[in-house]
């Protein structure tokens, strides 16, 4: 399994990371609504967040480039939280005590939450792993990064132009 993982992990993330479609011709898609268990307890639902900037992030401890990013999004949560951006892993497709394993391994503070059969990341139509979904303080899709994004700069980049834009979202 482990190989079938990495394999997916490599072959849909070919090149760098790139913002999406939607961000970049305006499109702004309402996100589709969820409510899930957190870890370690408790639910946690996308409109409980509605008017901040939301960093969704599906992940899976099998993934090795989900290892990779998980610093990055961390100090994505610490530097900007204060400012309204909320960072939200979502542990997809994997067993719980793998899950938990892997949030305590890599010290990840921010709200995670588990969709063990992968219902909610069906509805956000995503591709392989890790993926992020950018959405806007009024609950709209503004964009995403397909795959792991291992440079401080390009998160600092994109979390700035979201601050920068917010009333168009």
């Amino acid at each position: 399994m482990a190989a079938v993982a990495l394999l997916g992990c490599a072959v849909l993330r070919p090149g760098p990371p790139a913002v999406s479609v939607a961000l970049a011709r305006g499109a702004r898609p309402p996100a589709p609504e969820f409510r899930l268990p957190r870890f370690p307890e408790g639910m946690l639902a996308l409109s409980d967040l509605r008017g901040r900037i939301v960093l969704l992030n599906f992940w899976a401890s099998w993934c090795l480039p989900c290892r990779d990013e998980a610093p990055l999004l961390e100090r994505v949560w610490r530097t900007y939280g204060g400012r309204g951006v909320t960072v939200v892993g979502i542990n997809i497709h994997d067993r719980e005590t793998d899950a938990r394993r892997f949030l305590l391994q890599t010290g990840i503070g921010y709200p995670n939450l588990r969709d063990p059969d992968g219902r909610v990341g069906r509805l956000y139509g995503i591709t392989g792993l890790p993926e992020t979904f950018f959405i806007g303080g009024t609950g709209r899709v503004v964009g995403r990064f397909p795959g792991a994004v291992v440079d401080w700069e390009v998160w600092q980049e994109a979390v700035e132009r979201l601050l920068a834009n917010q009333d168009q979202q």
